[in-house]
């Protein structure tokens, strides 16, 4: 204990000597500066926390295969017995040949120092220690003000360095602090770090470096720009034959040896990590998860201290990304939207595990780059919401068809459910959610939808019949059909709610009118796979913390959205579409759902679809404003198209890919239609004619015209009576106010349906019908006796 007082006191006489020494144009005041500074010295802070230096970030695939760096200073962690011997030699030799006499500080090396300033000349005097303190106070500095404290040419700062470095011999063995050093020191060239300069500038690990190639190392550390091996090799060959004789004059080496290390001419194998996503070969989902981990709070209080952890923690980010079916997708899109054509149209594509949320692949046909201007380069990952990459969304077409059925099957609505769906239509009396009437709609079928006669939700889904569509959409209520959706995480993609005006007046919701994410629409399919289970999409399982050594597990987030037999119901009428529909020819080999889209004029096309394990959406369109540059008479690639629907390109880019992307999964049976949703017969007129057979019900015709109304429920094979009398209604004048049995009442075919027209003068509360008009059972169910009989409306 005497002997580490006596030393720390000779340290503080030595400090207040070195300090007079520098700051003192006369010796007369040596004296008393040497004696308050040495108090001085005594009485400051000693602790210094030693914490790891700043070190590469890695991203990694499902198995453990690097995706991409990122980081701020090329720099790789490694043990002592990592680093060659002749490497540590070196740097001993050159950098402080008594390091391991010392205690932190070389007394006889900071006199001498002291001696050459007081007779007008200078000369360094730190220790190994002491460079690795000023190392560790500029590389831990969080704020400029304290990179500038690290780094300041004063009195002050040498002194508070002495002052560390004698505690830390202290607390860390000399093996320790060497350590230390080796991993904090600059070499020159963005190289930090023994190890990543052995890498850079030899091509070969630290613990492979020869005499000669540890001699340039070591050379470069005292001034690393003037002795860039790369960018100085005169230079930095000098100063390596310096320290070679170095070595030799502190028995390191022996003469011969050194000469043979002068005559080696240093053979340089310059080479550099990548760093960033531009560089790797999956650059969108590498952005995407950079913008999860900047832009979650969980990662750390502010968007610049999360950037700053993740680019020096020495991060191991392990992600849910599949490199087979990554490479799938990329391929199929690339294959059919060559990243450079000449109509810059882009296709991007996400692929999602159900049950999990976990994203297996997420391509588009860019390179990725921030020069917008330039063919084929894009940094905005289209791919995700505009939160997440940028793009504000595209809208989705008929894929958003599905969210119909889902609320449709929802609220009790059969396979069966029917209406007279000719190829174009108005419909009126929607409703926004709060309550407020919609405008009229005129609602026709056109590109690769297909509409005649009437339709059940088997054939409509098929043909992907508009009027169809939108006349269901009229019978379950949009604001429940925007509800379903919400309920799957659909939303749009420039983060704005679907509780707002545009969307809130917005008839064509079901035809995919909203402009969302391919992430978006594939998780939401995901749903439909999971039986009915969303989860948020997940990028990351697990970060590993190298620098504190923690690690954060990441689980999936999932909840029931929706009833298991509504999501195997939607799946049984998604997998009609290949059974002579519009995704027809677009098997996988394996049992498969899906549904096309395509929005007015081609603006946009879409295929999404799944297996009971995988999920896929694909959009194809132009990022510059689809509704200006549709996919009419334009050529992709070699091949030219005079209209693009959803099969057309969206169709093929999904199948190749799931073809592929599900090879290496095991082929699973989607769940059998539910029962409660009645007969799985594809015409609405093959029913059979039992009573209870018909278990769509009665069509919905409110709001068509007579004419309309009688056809498309004698179609649904019922008798029509049409009221003579007029009744108050919103509906418009001469066209149907109401029916009776209500819309979608299970009813035996051959059963009389009454009709009513609106007189036109409106109503503020629910439609009045006489009360002659009023029919209620005479005995059991109405689906059971399909007989009524004038009775008294209860109100």
């Amino acid at each position: 204990m005497l002997q580490k007082i006596s030393q720390l006191l000779g340290v503080g006489i030595v400090a207040g000597v070195l300090v007079a020494a520098l700051a003192l144009p006369a010796v007369g005041g040596l004296g008393i500066t040497a004696r308050n500074v040495a108090t001085g010295f005594l009485n400051m802070p000693s602790e210094l926390e030693t914490p790891p230096p700043p070190q590469r970030s890695e991203i990694l695939d499902r198995d453990g295969e690097v995706i991409a760096e990122i980081y701020d200073q090329n720099r790789e962690l490694v043990d002592l017995d990592d680093m060659s011997p002749v490497m540590q030699e070196a740097i001993i030799a050159i950098e402080d040949a008594r390091f391991y006499e010392h205690g932190g500080i070389d007394i006889s090396g900071t006199f001498r120092a002291a001696l050459r300033t007081l007779s007008g000349s200078t000369q360094g005097g730190s220790s190994l220690t002491q460079q690795y303190v000023k190392n560790v106070l500029v590389e831990s500095a969080t704020t400029q003000a304290e990179q500038e404290e690290a780094r300041e040419t004063t009195i002050s700062r040498k002194v508070r360095e002495l002052r560390y470095a004698v505690t830390l011999e202290q607390r860390m063995s000399k093996d320790e602090i060497l350590e230390g050093y080796l991993n904090i020191a600059y070499f020159g060239d963005g190289a930090y770090g023994v190890e990543s300069a052995a890498r850079h500038y030899f091509g070969i690990g630290a613990d492979e470096l020869n005499l000669e190639q540890s001699a340039a190392l070591a050379g470069a550390v005292r001034y690393p720009y003037l002795y860039n091996l790369r960018l100085n090799p005169e230079d930095g060959t000098e100063r390596r034959d310096i320290v070679l004789d170095r070595m030799v004059d502190v028995g390191a080496v022996t003469a011969d040896e050194a000469e043979e290390a002068k005559a080696t001419e240093l053979e340089l194998d310059v080479s550099n990590p990548s760093n960033g996503c531009m560089p790797s070969d999956q650059p969108f989902f590498c952005d995407y998860v950079v913008q999860e981990i900047e832009k979650n709070d969980q990662f750390g209080e502010d968007e610049t201290e999360r950037a700053r952890w993740l680019r020096t923690a020495g991060l191991q980010i392990h992600t849910t990304l599949d490199a087979d079916m990554q490479s799938a997708a990329q391929d199929a899109v690339d294959k059919w939207v060559p990243r450079t054509n000449e109509s810059r149209k882009v296709a991007a594509e996400v692929l999602i595990e159900p049950g999990t949320g976990e994203i297996r692949g997420m391509v588009q046909s860019r390179n990725y780059g921030p020069d917008e201007s330039r063919l084929g380069e894009t940094s905005i990952n289209f791919a995700t919401d505009s939160e997440r990459g940028g793009s504000t969304g595209f809208q989705a077409g008929s894929t958003f068809k599905a969210f119909t059925l889902a609320a449709a099957l929802e609220q009790g609505l059969g396979f069966g459910t029917s209406f007279s769906s000719a190829n174009s239509t108005t419909v009126t009396g929607q409703r926004n959610c709060d309550g407020a009437p919609l405008a009229p709609w005129p609602v026709s079928n056109a590109g690769d939808t297909k509409g005649s006669g009437s339709n059940n939700m088997i054939s409509g889904t098929k043909g992907s019949v508009n009027t169809y569509f939108a006349l269901l959409q009229k019978r379950v209520g949009l604001c429940d059909v925007i509800e379903m959706s919400e309920k799957l995480g659909v939303h749009r993609a420039d983060g704005e709610s679907f509780d707002n005006e545009r969307t809130q007046g917005n008839n064509s919701f079901t035809l995919g009118s909203e402009e969302v994410s391919p992430m978006t629409v594939a998780n939401a399919y995901a749903t439909f796979a999971s039986g009915g289970v969303y989860c948020e999409p997940q990028a990351i399982t697990k970060i590993e913390d190298r620098q504190s050594g923690r690690t954060i597990e990441i689980d999936s987030e999932c909840e029931r959205a929706i009833d298991e037999d509504v999501a195997a119901g939607v799946s049984y009428l998604l997998q009609q579409t290949f059974r002579g529909g519009t995704t027809n020819g677009l098997g996988i080999g394996r049992p498969a759902a899906a549904k096309t889209g395509t929005t007015d004029g081609s603006a946009s096309a879409w295929l999404a679809g799944y297996t009971p394990n995988l999920a896929s959406a694909v959009f194809v369109g132009d990022p510059r404003g689809p509704q200006n540059y549709p996919l009419r008479n334009v050529t992709i690639g070699d091949r030219h198209y005079g209209e693009v629907f959803g099969a057309t390109i969206p169709g093929p880019i999904w199948q190749e890919t799931m073809r592929a992307a599900v090879a290496e999964l095991d082929e699973e049976d989607f769940p059998g239609a539910p029962s409660r949703f009645g007969s799985t017969s594809g015409s609405p007129r093959d029913n059979d004619t039992r009573p209870a057979s018909n278990e769509a019900g009665v069509p919905d015709v409110i709001g068509m015209s007579q004419d309309s109304a009688v056809s498309m429920l004698e179609e649904a094979g019922f008798r029509v009576s049409v009221s003579g009398t007029r009744v108050r209604s919103s509906e418009p004048g001469d066209t149907v106010a109401a029916v009776n049995p209500d819309p979608g009442t299970p009813l035996a075919e051959g059963a009389t349906v009454n009709v009513f027209l609106s007189n036109g003068t409106g109503s503020d509360r629910t439609t009045s019908v006489p009360d002659d008009g009023v029919w209620q059972p005479l005995t059991g169910t109405p689906a059971e006796t399909g007989m009524y009989t004038p009775g008294r409306r209860e109100e």
